[in-house]
């Protein structure tokens, strides 16, 4: 479960010590106590919203499955990415994937950006 701390002011954080096992597990000691101490909170509405009309239904879209995360449970990451129609492609890695495997998240951009087609105007 995540470490999601009581809502203050409309607005969630991480606690700041559960922070790096549950959301950078696999980085460097010194960047997930920074990623820690610098987190943004979020709305929580950001939990709840709705959206009219998602990309994936009319888009194509690639998603990358860290299969280590702990904060989405990648059983739910590939449930999304399969309702999405996505191109999946698979790490070992924590939530923090874009830091602890910047070339896995740059490869599967690659591939989306190499096999996505132009839009037709």
């Amino acid at each position: 479960m995540p470490p999601i701390l009581p809502p203050q002011d409309g607005f969630l954080l991480l606690d700041k010590a559960k922070f790096p096992a549950s959301f950078a597990g696999d980085v460097e000691a010194e960047t997930a106590a920074f990623m820690a101490d610098s987190q943004v909170p979020w709305g929580m509405e950001a939990l709840s919203g709705t959206i009219s009309g998602p990309a994936w239904k009319t888009k194509p879209s690639w998603y990358l499955v860290a299969t280590d995360d702990k904060m989405i449970p990648p059983a739910a990451q590939r449930f999304m990415s399969k309702r999405a129609g996505s191109t999946v492609v698979e790490v070992a890695g924590s939530h923090a994937i874009y830091v602890s495997q910047p070339m896995a998240v740059a490869a599967l951009i690659a591939k989306a950006a190499k096999e996505a087609k132009p839009a037709v105007h």
